[in-house]
């Protein structure tokens, strides 16, 4: 019997979702493996450039994972050469590829998986299978959107288990009240407890917060942040790179990334690396490794203004004055 009465709980919001009629699950991870069991694949052509987490799920779940390497401008390299019943995951670096560029490479590839979990607000192409990560652009513990494309569901969503969000949120409503380095060691522990997560349909908690986004919002304060870092840093950033809708971060390379980085942190200005595995398994002498170590997503989304990214490139630009000072002084 349906519970009447008693305390109340979050209220349910009524606005519109930015993807309402696309297939709802649980992680980006997830839904790559939704993806390939829906295509009858076997074999999955990944980027030395990827999250960890992702190449364990699809081993975990039984795929063979054949890698290719990709250029300066995150196109796939040469060695790409996916055979009949071969899928290849292209993903979209920073929303860097274009629709023509999408286009150009299923015709070049044949079937492909678009991962635009750094491309949110970037619309499918065609009739291309393509998923969305939503914890990379909202205040959220988990979500993912799934464009079937031109795939017919291998599972009706309707019969996946749903999850269950409200034990892994803590550190999501922590930072509303506090400063990150309260809840950061929270993040970690929510974020490792999703690791063996199986595919599910998303949980009523993520869903519900969807409604409640000011997704136009979101979209702008993304779009004028980027140009803001754009105009102070970009004669200065040697990746060949556009600003894409929504932008994800503001990828900026230097070639001494990661000290930089740490350097940043202690004003309080936090630089990710994203994906440490490719600095542990790929050479140095590596384009993968060299991305992975220098480019700095800098912070461009909706929490901030401005006024906000001119203080994140004032203290990029303190802190290179202070790694150059310290390194004369070795040198001297």
């Amino acid at each position: 019997m349906k519970e009447i009465g008693g305390y109340l709980e979050l209220e349910r919001f009524s606005g519109p979702e930015y993807y309402k009629d696309m297939v709802k699950l649980n992680l980006g991870r997830t839904a790559l493996l939704y993806l390939m069991k829906s295509a009858g694949a076997h074999t999955l052509w990944v980027p030395h450039f990827l999250c960890e987490a992702v190449l364990d799920s699809c081993t975990r779940a039984g795929y063979a994972l054949k890698y290719y390497s990709i250029g300066r401008d995150f196109l796939p390299g040469p060695d790409l050469a996916p055979q009949p019943g071969e899928y290849t995951c292209v993903v979209n670096f920073y929303g860097q590829l274009t629709e023509e560029r999408i286009l150009v490479l299923r015709c070049r590839y044949g079937p492909v998986i678009l991962d635009n979990t750094h491309a949110f607000f970037q619309p499918p192409v065609g009739q291309i299978p393509t998923l969305y990560s939503l914890r990379k652009f909202f205040g959220l513990c988990d979500g993912a959107y799934v464009s079937m494309g031109s795939l017919t569901p291998a599972i009706d969503p309707k019969h996946l288990e749903q999850d269950v969000s409200g034990g892994r949120i803590s550190h999501i409503l922590g930072r509303f009240e506090a400063d990150a380095s309260s809840h950061y060691q929270t993040m970690l522990d929510n974020a490792h407890a999703l690791d063996h997560e199986m595919v599910k349909r998303m949980s009523p908690l993520t869903e519900n917060l969807l409604h409640g986004i000011d997704y136009e919002r979101a979209r702008a304060a993304r779009e004028e942040n980027y140009r803001t870092l754009d105009a102070l840093l970009g004669a200065d950033n040697s990746l060949p790179i556009h600003m894409p809708a929504g932008p994800f971060v503001y990828p900026f390379y230097h070639k001494d990334g990661m000290r930089l980085r740490r350097q940043m942190a202690k004003q309080k200005i936090y630089v990710p690396t994203y994906w440490n595995n490719v600095l542990k398994q790929m050479p140095e002498d590596s384009l993968e490794y060299d991305y992975a170590a220098n480019i700095l997503p800098l912070p461009c989304d909706q929490r901030y203004t401005p006024e906000d990214m001119e203080t994140v490139v004032r203290v990029l630009r303190e802190s290179l004055r202070e790694l150059e000072s310290a390194r004369a002084q070795t040198a001297g």
